[in-house]
């Protein structure tokens, strides 16, 4: 038992330090993109919960919303990456504000096809 607290003491110092360490180094920019996809995980899970307890009746509606979710993650965190201040070597031409244009032209796209699909 005495291993397990201290298991558990160790691991609730960890995840405290790294929440430290997030909220003091992280760009408020990088926070609010962080809630986005907080927000648009769950809503992914909530999606894929209820067609498993409740059925998958219209399941093109399903597949559109689940694919909505996870094309709209895959973007944001696209845009998490170009907008992050430490990954400015790699993304030396393309400015926040280009990224940002590019995350709203491409999510523009994508739901263009997602509501085509949804029949």
């Amino acid at each position: 038992m005495v291993e397990k607290s201290n298991l558990t003491e160790k691991f609730s110092s960890a995840i405290e330090k790294l929440w430290k360490s997030y909220q003091k180094d992280t760009a408020q920019n990088l926070k609010l993109i962080d809630a986005y996809l907080v927000f648009i995980l769950f809503s992914g899970i909530f999606q894929f919960m209820y067609c498993v307890l409740v059925g998958t009746f219209p399941y093109n509606a399903f597949l559109a919303g689940f694919t909505s979710c996870v094309g709209s993650f895959v973007l944001a965190v696209n845009l998490r990456i170009q907008t992050n201040p430490e990954n400015s070597n790699e993304f030396k031409g393309i400015s926040p504000e280009r990224a940002f244009a590019d995350f709203v032209i491409c999510n523009i796209l994508l739901h263009f096809f997602v509501v085509n699909f949804i029949g």
